[in-house]
């Protein structure tokens, strides 16, 4: 029942642009798996069939950046809630790019800023599989949340830059590169009520 692609097809990238969520999985050699449901409109973007991007704000942890400086691999999923069945993965490798690096305005100009991002993750897509997902629920999407945009578009931009700065170590204790600077933007992203 499982497909396996070298690169993304139209077909794909179309079920990417619908999916309201996805998920993200990263490992270091030793400690943790980490695996994390990501939402907000537009912030996953297919750069091209062997490329895709993120948006990614502040949170509670920084984990995928931690792995991907260790160890580079990433996996995303997205699960159709809809008809018709299909889970999407991509199997890749994978870079955290903030503000500071020379390679930001070049990704950046996909996306919609909004307040708190810390990071893009820069993604080259090695490998697409599909599967049916007959096993997945099916559910419709009432809205996007708009607490973690409205949280970051609150804060003091200064002390925010502090805050991320005294933040460069994972749950593993593994390093982290603190953002620079406060990007400021529209605080809904776009998200419904």
């Amino acid at each position: 029942m499982a497909e396996f692609f070298d690169s993304l097809t139209e077909d794909h990238v179309a079920m990417i642009a619908r999916q309201p969520v996805f998920f993200v999985a990263t490992a270091a050699a030793d400690g943790r798996i980490n695996l994390s449901p990501k939402g907000l409109a537009d912030t996953l973007k297919v750069l091209s069939p062997h490329r895709v991007a993120y948006l990614d704000l502040a949170g509670s942890g920084n984990e995928t950046h931690a792995h991907l400086a260790a160890d580079g691999r990433i996996t995303l999923m997205m699960c159709n809630f809809e008809a018709p069945a299909l889970i999407l993965r991509l199997y890749g490798r994978g870079r955290p790019v903030l503000p500071a690096d020379p390679d930001w305005e070049g990704l950046a100009r996909h996306f919609e800023l909004r307040p708190g991002v810390r990071q893009i993750f820069d993604i080259t897509v090695e490998g697409v599989q599909t599967s049916c997902g007959w096993g997945v629920p099916v559910m419709s999407l009432d809205h996007h949340r708009q607490t973690l945009p409205r949280y970051h578009a609150a804060q003091d931009p200064e002390a925010w830059v502090k805050k991320q700065a005294g933040r460069t170590r994972s749950l593993d204790g593994l390093p982290t590169r603190a953002t620079d600077r406060y990007i400021a933007g529209p605080a809904d992203g776009g998200d419904a009520p």
